[in-house]
């Protein structure tokens, strides 16, 4: 008995066989591959071409979200930069970026600390809750940090940055804030599991951090008396 392979290794070697035969290749009847009945293998090609073509044009479709997507990110960045740009005043940062980071990435909550607060000189309000004292478990935490995390896992400390409204968040994004080294964490947060996941990339996410680190940079040593301990150091 011949046997299936050995009779696609004969067509394999044969590929004139249907030319030679095309009574046989009008005669051969194949399954719908959606319907209850048989066609033609004409029928068949054309049935797989039509697939083959949906797909296709899923994959487009997917590409296309995707470039869109990823176009109006970059001008939300763009935009959140120029607003970083601007800031005169470590305050007025930290009332901005909250702003934009709601109001245009439609991020419910957004948190934010840092705890070199002998760098911040006079003008900077050390009573706003960004300079709130941190454990050393989440310094160490974020001195660990290559990359932003993405997940519904936080460290119970970080969750209760969120004060009342910690219990409801199910998703979580930490950015380690660093320029030689680590002096904060940006923390957002989402009541939707999958609004940060632990799969999801993190360029635009490491982008802001950088953002975030420089403004914040600039910020502190544009402030009275930072100069002096630079230069006394």
């Amino acid at each position: 008995m011949t046997t299936p392979e050995e009779v696609t290794q004969y067509l394999q070697d044969h590929p004139k066989f249907f030319e030679e035969h095309p009574a046989l290749l009008e005669s051969l009847r194949f399954p719908h591959p959606y319907e209850d009945r048989v066609i033609s293998i004409n029928e068949r090609q054309v049935a797989l071409l039509r697939e083959k073509n949906r797909l296709l044009q899923d994959r487009l479709q997917e590409l296309i979200s995707v470039g869109e997507n990823n176009d109006a990110i970059g001008e939300r960045m763009h935009r959140l930069t120029v607003a970083l740009l601007g800031f005169s005043s470590l305050t007025e940062l930290l009332h901005g970026l909250q702003y934009h980071l709601c109001e245009d990435f439609s991020i419910p909550h957004v948190v934010l600390r840092l705890w070199q607060i002998d760098e911040f000189g006079t003008e900077a309000d050390l009573s706003s809750s960004e300079f709130d004292l941190i454990s050393s478990n989440v310094r160490i935490l974020a001195q660990g940090m290559l990359h932003p995390y993405c997940g519904p896992e936080v460290d119970g400390e970080i969750r209760q940055w969120f004060e009342q409204d910690a219990e409801y968040l199910k998703s979580f994004a930490i950015i380690p804030l660093k320029k030689q080294s680590n002096f904060g964490l940006l923390v957002m947060a989402s009541p939707e599991a999958e609004r940060f996941y632990p799969d999801m990339g993190t360029l635009y996410l490491e982008r802001l951090g950088d953002l975030v680190s420089s403004s914040i940079t600039r910020l502190i040593q544009q402030l009275p008396g930072t100069a002096n301990r630079e230069s006394a150091s």
